[in-house]
Protein backbone atom coordinates (compact mmCIF):
# COMPACT_ATOMS: atom_id res chain seq x y z
CA UNK A 1 0.00 0.00 0.00
CA UNK A 2 1.09 3.60 -0.93
CA UNK A 3 1.44 6.18 1.70
CA UNK A 4 -0.63 8.98 1.19
CA UNK A 5 0.75 13.02 0.09
CA UNK A 6 -0.97 13.91 3.46
CA UNK A 7 0.34 11.18 5.81
CA UNK A 8 3.53 12.19 4.45
CA UNK A 9 3.90 15.85 5.29
CA UNK A 10 2.79 14.89 9.02
CA UNK A 11 5.06 12.39 9.46
CA UNK A 12 8.53 13.22 8.59
CA UNK A 13 7.76 16.38 10.57
CA UNK A 14 7.49 13.99 13.46
CA UNK A 15 11.35 12.99 14.01
CA UNK A 16 13.26 15.13 16.80
CA UNK A 17 16.18 11.96 16.84
CA UNK A 18 19.92 13.91 16.53
CA UNK A 19 22.35 11.30 16.26
CA UNK A 20 25.54 12.50 14.19
CA UNK A 21 27.53 9.94 12.40
CA UNK A 22 30.48 10.14 13.67
CA UNK A 23 33.92 9.89 11.96
CA UNK A 24 36.04 7.35 12.35
CA UNK A 25 39.70 7.86 13.55
CA UNK A 26 41.42 4.48 12.43
CA UNK A 27 40.25 4.96 8.67
CA UNK A 28 43.52 5.18 6.90
CA UNK A 29 42.74 4.63 3.18
CA UNK A 30 40.12 5.95 1.12
CA UNK A 31 37.48 4.15 -0.66
CA UNK A 32 36.30 5.37 -4.42
CA UNK A 33 32.57 5.62 -4.26
CA UNK A 34 30.14 5.80 -7.03
CA UNK A 35 25.77 6.13 -7.36
CA UNK A 36 24.86 5.32 -10.41
CA UNK A 37 22.38 7.95 -12.28
CA UNK A 38 23.75 10.18 -9.88
CA UNK A 39 26.00 12.90 -10.38
CA UNK A 40 28.06 13.89 -7.70
CA UNK A 41 27.32 16.87 -5.89
CA UNK A 42 24.24 17.10 -8.51
CA UNK A 43 20.24 17.00 -7.50
CA UNK A 44 18.99 13.10 -6.85
CA UNK A 45 16.67 12.22 -9.27
CA UNK A 46 12.86 11.88 -7.88
CA UNK A 47 13.14 7.83 -8.95
CA UNK A 48 15.46 7.55 -5.25
CA UNK A 49 13.31 9.70 -3.55
CA UNK A 50 10.43 8.97 -1.00
CA UNK A 51 8.16 11.91 -1.78
CA UNK A 52 8.60 14.38 -4.74
CA UNK A 53 7.07 18.04 -5.28
CA UNK A 54 3.84 18.29 -6.70
CA UNK A 55 1.92 20.63 -8.11
CA UNK A 56 -1.40 19.86 -5.30
CA UNK A 57 -0.38 19.46 -1.68
CA UNK A 58 3.28 20.29 -2.31
CA UNK A 59 4.69 16.52 -2.47
CA UNK A 60 3.70 13.80 -3.76
CA UNK A 61 4.75 9.68 -3.81
CA UNK A 62 8.17 9.31 -5.25
CA UNK A 63 9.11 5.86 -6.32
CA UNK A 64 11.34 5.03 -3.07
CA UNK A 65 13.89 2.63 -5.09
CA UNK A 66 17.34 2.22 -4.09
CA UNK A 67 20.07 3.28 -6.67
CA UNK A 68 23.21 0.95 -7.40
CA UNK A 69 26.49 1.63 -5.18
CA UNK A 70 29.83 1.03 -6.05
CA UNK A 71 33.11 1.29 -4.47
CA UNK A 72 36.42 0.45 -5.05
CA UNK A 73 38.33 -2.63 -2.82
CA UNK A 74 39.52 -1.98 0.61
CA UNK A 75 42.91 -2.50 1.62
CA UNK A 76 44.52 -5.69 2.73
CA UNK A 77 42.75 -6.83 5.88
CA UNK A 78 39.60 -5.90 4.75
CA UNK A 79 36.48 -8.56 5.75
CA UNK A 80 33.63 -6.73 5.24
CA UNK A 81 31.72 -3.80 4.28
CA UNK A 82 28.91 -1.64 5.88
CA UNK A 83 26.73 1.33 3.45
CA UNK A 84 25.19 3.97 5.67
CA UNK A 85 23.06 6.77 3.64
CA UNK A 86 21.88 9.88 5.86
CA UNK A 87 20.99 13.39 5.54
CA UNK A 88 22.63 15.86 7.66
CA UNK A 89 20.04 19.02 7.10
CA UNK A 90 17.00 17.69 8.79
CA UNK A 91 15.64 20.58 10.89
CA UNK A 92 16.90 20.22 14.57
CA UNK A 93 14.84 23.61 15.81
CA UNK A 94 12.24 25.59 13.73
CA UNK A 95 10.27 21.77 13.63
CA UNK A 96 6.64 23.75 14.69
CA UNK A 97 7.11 24.80 11.14
CA UNK A 98 8.00 21.85 9.20
CA UNK A 99 5.29 21.87 6.29
CA UNK A 100 3.06 24.15 7.28
CA UNK A 101 1.01 26.31 5.18
CA UNK A 102 2.95 30.32 5.69
CA UNK A 103 5.86 29.79 7.17
CA UNK A 104 8.95 28.28 6.11
CA UNK A 105 12.03 26.67 8.12
CA UNK A 106 14.90 29.06 7.77
CA UNK A 107 18.31 28.10 7.15
CA UNK A 108 19.48 29.42 10.59
CA UNK A 109 17.97 26.70 11.81
CA UNK A 110 19.31 24.05 13.46
CA UNK A 111 20.65 20.73 11.92
CA UNK A 112 20.85 17.12 12.89
CA UNK A 113 21.04 13.73 11.11
CA UNK A 114 18.71 11.58 9.40
CA UNK A 115 19.41 7.97 8.45
CA UNK A 116 18.07 6.98 5.72
CA UNK A 117 19.65 3.61 4.64
CA UNK A 118 22.39 1.15 6.76
CA UNK A 119 23.26 -1.99 5.50
CA UNK A 120 26.60 -4.14 7.82
CA UNK A 121 28.15 -7.59 7.45
CA UNK A 122 28.51 -6.94 3.29
CA UNK A 123 30.86 -9.89 2.34
CA UNK A 124 34.81 -8.55 1.29
CA UNK A 125 33.71 -9.85 -2.23
CA UNK A 126 30.93 -7.55 -2.76
CA UNK A 127 31.73 -4.05 -4.01
CA UNK A 128 28.14 -2.67 -5.27
CA UNK A 129 24.73 -2.93 -4.44
CA UNK A 130 22.11 -2.72 -7.45
CA UNK A 131 19.79 -0.85 -8.04
CA UNK A 132 16.41 -1.84 -5.75
CA UNK A 133 18.26 -3.94 -3.04
CA UNK A 134 17.16 -1.87 -0.59
CA UNK A 135 13.70 -0.69 -1.76
CA UNK A 136 11.96 -1.18 -5.16
CA UNK A 137 8.91 0.93 -3.93
CA UNK A 138 7.38 2.57 -1.02
CA UNK A 139 4.97 0.50 1.89
CA UNK A 140 3.67 1.29 5.01
CA UNK A 141 3.93 -0.54 7.97
CA UNK A 142 8.26 -1.37 7.20
CA UNK A 143 10.69 -3.02 4.95
CA UNK A 144 11.38 -6.70 5.72
CA UNK A 145 15.09 -7.41 6.72
CA UNK A 146 14.66 -10.49 5.31
CA UNK A 147 14.25 -8.86 1.56
CA UNK A 148 17.78 -8.03 2.04
CA UNK A 149 19.56 -10.50 -0.57
CA UNK A 150 23.05 -8.96 0.82
CA UNK A 151 24.77 -8.03 4.21
CA UNK A 152 22.94 -7.24 6.91
CA UNK A 153 20.10 -4.16 6.97
CA UNK A 154 19.57 -2.14 9.91
CA UNK A 155 15.92 0.11 10.70
CA UNK A 156 16.06 3.46 8.62
CA UNK A 157 14.84 6.58 10.96
CA UNK A 158 11.38 6.05 8.91
CA UNK A 159 11.16 3.73 12.41
CA UNK A 160 10.97 6.49 14.02
CA UNK A 161 9.18 8.97 12.30
CA UNK A 162 6.29 7.13 12.67
CA UNK A 163 5.94 5.24 15.87
CA UNK A 164 2.74 7.54 16.78
CA UNK A 165 1.29 7.17 13.63
CA UNK A 166 -1.14 3.84 13.14
CA UNK A 167 -1.71 3.93 9.68
CA UNK A 168 2.37 4.01 9.44
CA UNK A 169 3.93 2.51 11.98
CA UNK A 170 6.54 -0.18 11.52
CA UNK A 171 9.83 -1.22 11.34
CA UNK A 172 11.59 0.43 7.95
CA UNK A 173 14.37 -2.25 7.19
CA UNK A 174 16.77 -1.27 4.26
CA UNK A 175 16.50 2.11 2.28
CA UNK A 176 13.99 4.80 1.95
CA UNK A 177 15.00 7.78 0.32
CA UNK A 178 14.93 11.57 1.10
CA UNK A 179 11.67 13.64 1.58
CA UNK A 180 12.38 17.05 3.09
CA UNK A 181 10.11 19.39 4.00
CA UNK A 182 8.65 21.74 1.08
CA UNK A 183 9.25 24.78 3.01
CA UNK A 184 12.66 24.05 4.22
CA UNK A 185 14.98 26.78 3.21
CA UNK A 186 17.96 24.67 2.93
CA UNK A 187 19.02 22.59 0.30
CA UNK A 188 19.65 19.16 1.79
CA UNK A 189 22.52 17.35 2.04
CA UNK A 190 22.74 13.59 1.43
CA UNK A 191 25.60 11.42 2.16
CA UNK A 192 26.40 8.05 0.77
CA UNK A 193 29.16 5.99 3.22
CA UNK A 194 30.87 3.00 2.72
CA UNK A 195 33.32 1.74 5.44
CA UNK A 196 36.14 -1.49 4.37
CA UNK A 197 36.51 -3.15 8.17
CA UNK A 198 39.02 -5.34 9.42
CA UNK A 199 35.98 -7.81 10.64
CA UNK A 200 33.28 -10.20 8.72
CA UNK A 201 31.03 -9.44 11.01
CA UNK A 202 29.87 -6.81 13.46
CA UNK A 203 28.24 -9.17 15.44
CA UNK A 204 24.70 -6.81 15.87
CA UNK A 205 22.03 -7.23 17.93
CA UNK A 206 18.21 -7.97 16.22
CA UNK A 207 16.59 -4.39 15.20
CA UNK A 208 19.92 -2.39 15.34
CA UNK A 209 19.84 1.15 13.22
CA UNK A 210 23.37 3.12 12.65
CA UNK A 211 23.88 4.95 15.30
CA UNK A 212 24.76 1.23 16.60
CA UNK A 213 26.69 0.69 13.48
CA UNK A 214 28.74 3.68 14.06
CA UNK A 215 29.87 2.58 17.80
CA UNK A 216 30.31 -0.68 17.03
CA UNK A 217 32.87 -0.20 14.24
CA UNK A 218 35.17 2.04 16.04
CA UNK A 219 38.73 0.96 16.02
CA UNK A 220 37.28 -1.28 13.15
CA UNK A 221 37.85 1.03 10.12
CA UNK A 222 40.86 0.32 7.81
CA UNK A 223 39.00 2.34 4.76
CA UNK A 224 35.98 4.54 3.99
CA UNK A 225 34.91 6.48 1.34
CA UNK A 226 31.37 9.61 0.14
CA UNK A 227 29.22 10.17 -2.38
CA UNK A 228 27.79 13.54 -2.12
CA UNK A 229 24.68 14.51 -3.76
CA UNK A 230 21.63 16.92 -3.41
CA UNK A 231 18.01 17.09 -2.80
CA UNK A 232 14.56 19.40 -1.99
CA UNK A 233 10.98 19.37 -2.78
CA UNK A 234 10.74 23.14 -1.88
CA UNK A 235 10.56 25.02 -5.46
CA UNK A 236 11.90 28.03 -4.56
CA UNK A 237 15.09 25.93 -4.31
CA UNK A 238 14.80 23.72 -7.50
CA UNK A 239 12.92 21.30 -7.00
CA UNK A 240 11.11 20.43 -10.05
CA UNK A 241 6.95 20.22 -10.41
CA UNK A 242 6.53 17.34 -12.50
CA UNK A 243 3.24 18.68 -14.58
CA UNK A 244 0.17 17.49 -14.75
Amino acid sequence: MMIGKFAIGLALGACTIAVPLAASTAATKELKVKVDSIKQGAMIPDKFAFCQAAAQGHVGPGKDISPRIAWSAGPKGTQSYVVIVNDTDSPKTERDKINKEGMTVPATAERQTFYHWVLADIPANVRALKEGSGSKERVVHGKQASAATVGKPGLNMFTNVFAANEALKGKYYGYDGPCPPWNDENVHHYHFMVYALSVKSLDLPVDFDAPAVVEAMKGKVLAEGEFNANFVTNPAKGAKVPKK
